[in-house]
């Protein structure tokens, strides 16, 4: 959708595909990454977050890392290349001319099929 603009990008950052749960030293899941409710991020685990995602915005399209180690290491922040110092971007990372097929495509999905589904969800999980 975006491919086009000069002036605008979206890039995803796949830093967390391919994470594994962080283990503790007895092997068990180590829940200083984690809030009380064991679901949401402690502080420990978003500053870990913000590093992987901050490495991964500096590196080139096609080249960034899909998993997060865990280590709570600051050491493993990255610094801005003096060559290429920008956030990396489908078009400054060599694929601005690409064969994409940028063309509108007809959706595959029928916009009535996904009415239909949402209200068949919401009857479904009253009952």
């Amino acid at each position: 959708r975006y491919e086009q603009r000069e002036d605008f990008a979206v890039v995803s950052q796949p830093f967390f595909q391919n994470t594994l749960l962080p283990l503790d030293s007895t092997s068990k899941p180590d829940m200083s990454f984690f809030a009380a409710d064991c679901f949401h991020f402690s502080v420990r685990g978003y500053a870990e977050m913000a590093m992987a995602l901050w490495n991964n915005m500096l590196e080139p399209v096609g080249e960034k890392q899909t998993y997060n180690n865990f280590t709570y290491d600051r050491s493993k922040l990255r610094c801005p290349n003096p060559e290429k110092p920008f956030l990396f971007t489908r078009r400054n990372s060599g694929f601005g001319n690409s064969d994409l097929n940028l063309e509108k495509t007809e959706s595959s999905v029928p916009y009535w099929a996904v009415i239909v589904t949402a209200v068949a969800g919401v009857l479904v999980g009253s009952l």
